[in-house]
């Protein structure tokens, strides 16, 4: 579930690569049981939708300028959010990154300065690490292309947008 202010605009996106950008507005519905908004393959699943621009009077965001995607297999790629459609009535979406065939998305986060990503370590250790801009524009290329190995030094399981 979300709750948040109707004019927000969210970056959806699934384990297979693929995501889009969407308003909160368009994803309500009138009936009790909701609404299915993204198409997910067999075997997908939805990862954690990050904010890509909302106005509130109490808590202003920095809309975003760039969207960082982090594979578990270790890889990075940032691209520009102009490359993302904003999709009214969902679907399935554009190919964010290209993943090995085994691979999956941890997830993908909509940035204006930085992200953290968090994983599992060796020992089944939880680790975190914020990455700053300078380090992210090393991994930029076209949306679609499968970005760099990051020197993480642990397992990405989900990535978040950082103030």
């Amino acid at each position: 579930y979300f709750a948040g202010p109707a004019n927000a605009v969210l970056l959806l996106s699934s384990s297979s690569g693929y995501g889009f950008l969407a308003a909160v507005e368009h994803m309500t519905a009138r009936n009790k049981g909701g609404k299915a908004f993204m198409t997910l393959n067999d075997g997908d699943q939805l990862c954690r939708p990050s904010h890509a621009a909302f106005t509130n009077a109490s808590q202003p965001l920095v809309p975003a300028t760039h969207v960082c995607c982090a594979s578990t297999g270790g890889r990075i790629l940032t691209f520009e959010i102009g490359e993302l459609k904003l999709m009214v009535n969902g679907g399935r979406g554009l190919m964010l990154i290209d993943l090995e065939p085994k691979d999956t998305l941890a997830g993908a986060a909509a940035y204006t300065r930085s992200i953290r990503i968090e994983g599992i370590g060796r020992g089944g250790k939880e680790r975190e690490e914020s990455l700053e801009i300078r380090s992210l524009n090393n991994a930029r290329a076209a949306r679609g292309r499968k970005g760099k190995a990051a020197d993480l030094g642990f397992k990405p399981s989900s990535i978040t947008r950082v103030e």
